[in-house]
């Protein structure tokens, strides 16, 4: 497996290299005289109310959740799900439920939540979790990962239902989620607690499984599967979480087993509206600085950028043309995603690895979002080819947004002919004078 992922980079050296090391190649001959325009900080503005001690807050409605007590006697073994995402606080709040659980005489462990991430190996899910610092020694208790499932049953279209093997052989189940809205498809149920139990908690199995007939039947796949399991096994409680536009904790509710299906619909339509978002309605260029699976699953939020995988799905801004600088570290080489936009470089080509990021599209059935967009060289060339490409008769006049990702939007880099409009926006604020980016010897950002 090495093998093939080296073979595929080093024939992107062989190819790219050369050009890339002369003094002036053919790709930097189309792009070099695109002028990147000014740019100026911009401050959105959101709804920042958050809960001041998340943890803390955990801690209280668990304790005052007497019904999940009444379900746990001395000994019994629970599994306590953790998903692969960049939830904030997620290793302390799985401590807080692991020390809750303790209390009672519980015996809890920790298993990986992921469908097929971590490249749908149970090595690479125990790596996610610790890479998100869920580990042994801080949540205090033992992780089991493995990819084996037990089927439970079926939906009523025949749907197999399975669980991950150790936590269908324990004595209870606690989940933890954060509700957000989906990336790929609309409904009363998208990314949360249900969708928890059928695909994360199903393994690569129980993902392929929801995903087999393809996003267009997601939304009810996901419920059908989870009722399921729900009927099945021990779920002692659940946490939902919702975060606000600025990746905070704003929504901490402890679910009853008999709760997780009616309340879920209420927070995801909370969360929808907590969600952050571009307050532009049309771009020439966008360019973000980082995708990853500990962002979203597929990388970034499309819903922010307009740009979906799947015709199930619509709205947002209209952009020309989209570009992506990085993947982040906690990706492990999963590029999922990357496909979706116009431009990468070869930075993040060279961090690409096709056995951490082949597995999602495999198992989602949407081989779009793992194809390689146009590599360039470096950051600059991102930006001019961008540029370049976006169908503008005066170059002079391109609108042009930079920020770091999609669930950090509170601050933009804007080109300067966008001030009028940021200064007319009650949203929005500029925070700079105009400035050049600022780009260094081998044409990266600083």
């Amino acid at each position: 497996m090495a093998d093939l992922n080296s073979r595929m980079h080093a024939g992107m050296d062989e190819k790219l290299n050369p050009q890339i090391n002369s003094p002036m190649n053919s790709i930097e001959r189309i792009v070099s005289k695109e002028k990147i325009p000014r740019v100026v900080k911009v401050r959105q503005f959101f709804d920042d109310s958050k809960i001041a001690d998340p943890a803390q807050e955990l801690r209280r409605k668990i304790r005052e959740n007497l019904s999940y007590q009444t379900k746990i006697t001395p000994g019994m073994r629970i599994a306590v799900a953790v998903g692969s995402r960049g939830v904030s606080h997620i290793p302390e709040f799985a401590r807080e439920i692991v020390a809750a659980l303790k209390e009672k005489g519980a015996e809890p462990f920790v298993f990986p939540a992921m469908g097929s991430h971590g490249g749908a190996t149970a090595e690479g899910q125990r790596f996610m979790l610790e890479g998100l610092g869920v580990t042994e020694d801080y949540v205090g208790a033992p992780i089991r990962a493995t990819m084996e499932t037990v089927e439970l049953g079926k939906t009523d279209k025949g749907l197999p239902v399975v669980m991950d093997k150790f936590a269908a052989e324990a004595d209870g189940i606690v989940i933890i989620n954060r509700i957000k809205p989906h990336v790929a498809f609309r409904g009363p149920y998208e990314s949360g607690l249900m969708k928890m139990i059928t695909i994360g908690c199903g393994k690569q199995q129980g993902a392929q499984y929801c995903h087999n007939l393809g996003f267009g039947h997601m939304a009810e796949n996901i419920p059908a599967i989870a009722r399921v399991a729900i009927e099945k096994k021990n779920f002692i409680f659940a946490v939902g979480l919702v975060e606000n536009a600025y990746h905070e904790t704003c929504v901490i509710e402890v679910l009853n087993k008999e709760e997780i299906d009616s309340r879920e619909p209420e927070l995801q339509a909370y969360a929808k509206k907590r969600a952050a978002r571009l307050w532009f309605d049309q771009l020439d260029v966008c360019v973000m600085d980082e995708i990853g699976k500990n962002i979203s699953g597929t990388g970034f939020d499309t819903g922010v950028l307009g740009r979906y995988h799947t015709p199930y799905i619509s709205g947002g801004p209209t952009i020309t043309k989209i570009g992506i600088l990085d993947l982040t570290e906690q990706s492990h080489g999963n590029a999922n995603g990357v496909g979706i936009v116009d431009f990468t470089t070869k930075r993040l080509f060279d961090k690409f690895d096709p056995y951490q990021t082949y597995p999602n599209a495999l198992t989602s059935t949407v081989p779009l979002s793992v194809k390689m967009p146009m590599v360039l060289a470096n950051d600059r060339q991102l930006f001019q080819a961008a540029i370049r490409t976006c169908n503008l008769l005066d170059k002079s006049q391109c609108r042009l947004v930079r920020f770091r990702n999609t669930i950090e939007l509170g601050e933009l880099e804007v080109s300067e002919n966008l001030i009028e409009e940021v200064n007319a926006h009650p949203f929005m604020e500029v925070a700079s004078d105009p400035y050049e980016l600022p780009f260094d010897e081998n044409g990266n950002l600083f």
